[in-house]
C-alpha cells in the first residue's frame, strides 16, 4: 500500500475510533479493504495520533479563528490530527509533504472548501512553530 493510499486508512480509522469509540485495531481492519495489510505506517501514527490527541487538539484550536474543534467536520479534525502527528512524530516525512497530503486528503472527502480550510488551519500551525516565519 502506497504512503497516501496509507493515510487515507488512517483518516478512516480515526474517524471511525472518534464517532465508535471501537479500538483502533479494529477501526483500522474495519477501513482496510479486502487485501490490504497494516503496515508499520498504520501501525505508528494511528495509536500515536490518539496517544497524542490532547496536545494534538490544543495545537489545532489554537490555530481556529472563531471555531472551536468542535466545530469543525470530523473528517476534517481527523486529517488536521493526523498531519499534526506526522509533523512532529514522524522524521521522515517533511512537514510540507505532510502539510501537502492534509489538504488532498480533506480535498478527497470533502472537497475543495475543505482543502482550503485545512490549509488555512495547519499553514497557521506550521507558521506558529517556526516563530512566525515562512
Amino acid at each position: 500500500m502506497n504512503r497516501r493510499l496509507a493515510r487515507i486508512r488512517a483518516v478512516q480509522a480515526l474517524y471511525q475510533v472518534e464517532m465508535t469509540d471501537v479500538d483502533w485495531r479494529h477501526a483500522l481492519e474495519a477501513a482496510l479493504d479486502e487485501g490490504e495489510h497494516t503496515d508499520d505506517y498504520l501501525a505508528d501514527v494511528i495509536p500515536g495520533t490518539l496517544g497524542e490527541l490532547a496536545t494534538i487538539d490544543e495545537q489545532i484550536v489554537n490555530q481556529l479563528e472563531n471555531w472551536t474543534l468542535e466545530r469543525v467536520g470530523n473528517v476534517d479534525r481527523a486529517v488536521m490530527r493526523l498531519a499534526v502527528y506526522e509533523m512532529q512524530h514522524r522524521e521522515d516525512i517533511p512537514v510540507h509533504v505532510a502539510l501537502n497530503e492534509a489538504i488532498n486528503t480533506a480535498k478527497a472527502f470533502g472537497g475543495d472548501e475543505a482543502g482550503k480550510f485545512v490549509n488555512g488551519v495547519l499553514s497557521a500551525k506550521m507558521n506558529s512553530s517556526n516563530g512566525g516565519g515562512t
